[in-house]
């Protein structure tokens, strides 16, 4: 039975080469375009994580169904010649999360309906997190709890691929990050995993794999998701710093096979991520910060429009996204404090990008259509780009990339993507 990608992680850091891998937490077309050609491009795999919020059973904010999203990424693989072979898809805090407002047992009930649905769509790589406490629970449950839950949704996995023959999935366990979605305030500090728990969450979750039956199953852990002190709030990023993750890097070496997985890296830069992988954080999870790049791509081409064709449209696509952001705040408003004043600015330019909740909607991407049939094939001036999309001005000025709005936007998102290729390399 063919293996995955993924299984022999954990001896990358020894060898020479890829050290690591990114992991493409979007359901953007755009996004997952300029991956595949990025990975394309390096002869290497792509891994694309789709989290519980975004594509569950009923759809979720994506409105599509684990076996939509494949269908969806395949579709752009097909469209950029991306080998199929060389794509993983992962499922991302995959738990009760959705239906945490309900009791435990409909909640898990649930999140059981919701695994098995990514077990038979083909994601191989499936995230366990079930840390949050459902209805009449406190907000945090003890390890036995988390354990027991994910063990129980791992052996609902492992039930729906019996007698498949194609690659069994892999799992990540733990959390020792904010919830899907970004951190909810502004940071300051963060306490780093500290090494004894780690080492607890791997045994806690070995020994409730065992009795659920399913340690077959443990044995393809690879991972576990903890806190090396990086995350992102609205306004701020808080850096890695290496020596104050030492003592929990140091305990890889009593964890064989296993690698970690760092949550919300997002806007480190590029030594950061490349310390990050050489310490054995080789699982580098990205998304609001790919989103962010293209949001700015599409306002920087949302003033050249308007300076190149006045009154062309009814209204430009900022303005769009504003009245319907005000309209329809259930996905941004609990995360956004302060005065009007600053939460305007929060809505449009928050390190949390709550806007990639809302490019899916019917009036926001028909203002977007709107933008890039006006600029159409239109070779933009360099003195333009220099003005409203200056990361994108080297690589026109060398030839990297056609001065036109469509490439301008893949640019965007492959600046940020070379960083995480790059420090994966270490």
């Amino acid at each position: 039975m063919p293996k995955s990608h993924l299984s022999d992680i954990a001896s990358w850091r020894s060898r020479d080469g890829v050290k690591g891998i990114p992991s493409v937490c979007s359901a953007h077309p755009i996004v997952i375009e300029a991956a595949m050609r990025h990975a394309k491009s390096r002869r290497t795999h792509l891994l694309v994580e789709a989290t519980c919020n975004q594509v569950n059973q009923t759809g979720g904010y994506t409105g599509m169904t684990p076996a939509d999203f494949r269908v969806f990424v395949e579709a752009i693989a097909a469209k950029t010649g991306f080998p199929p072979e060389r794509l993983i898809l992962g499922g991302d805090h995959l738990g009760p999360n959705p239906w945490k407002a309900l009791p435990a047992e409909e909640a898990m009930a649930k999140a059981c309906i919701m695994i098995e649905a990514y077990a038979k769509a083909g994601f191989t790589k499936l995230h366990l997190d079930t840390s949050m406490g459902c209805a009449g629970e406190p907000v945090a449950l003890p390890d036995a709890v988390t354990a027991e839950r994910a063990a129980r949704l791992a052996a609902v996995a492992e039930r729906a691929l019996e007698g498949s023959t194609g690659i069994k999935p892999v799992y990540i366990v733990g959390t020792e990050v904010p919830i899907p979605g970004g951190a909810m305030e502004e940071l300051d500090i963060l306490e780093v995993t500290k090494p004894e728990a780690a080492l607890e969450t791997i045994a806690v979750h070995r020994r409730a794999f065992k009795a659920a039956g399913v340690a077959d199953a443990f044995s393809r852990v690879v991972g576990a998701v903890v806190q090396p002190g990086v995350e992102f709030g609205n306004e701020n990023v808080i850096a890695y710093v290496p020596e104050k993750a030492a003592d929990l890097s140091a305990t890889l070496s009593q964890l064989p096979g296993l690698v970690f997985e760092a949550h919300s890296t997002d806007y480190q830069t590029r030594n950061a991520l490349r310390s990050l992988v050489l310490d054995g954080f080789a699982i580098l999870k990205v998304g609001p910060g790919l989103t962010f790049a293209l949001r700015e791509a599409y306002y920087g081409l949302d003033q050249i429009a308007e300076f190149l064709f006045p009154g062309k449209r009814q209204e430009t696509l900022a303005a769009t996204i504003e009245r319907v952001l005000l309209a329809e705040p259930k996905n941004w408003e609990k995360y956004y404090h302060g005065s009007d004043a600053e939460r305007h600015i929060q809505r449009h330019f928050s390190y949390s990008d709550r806007i990639r909740y809302y490019w899916p909607h019917p009036e926001i991407d028909a203002a977007v259509k709107s933008l890039f049939a006006l600029l159409g094939d239109l070779a933009i001036p360099e003195t333009l780009i220099s003005q409203y999309l200056r990361a994108s001005y080297d690589s026109v000025r060398t030839g990297k990339i056609e001065p036109k709005a469509q490439a301008l936007a893949l640019d965007a998102v492959d600046l940020v993507l070379e960083d995480y290729f790059e420090a994966c390399r270490a």
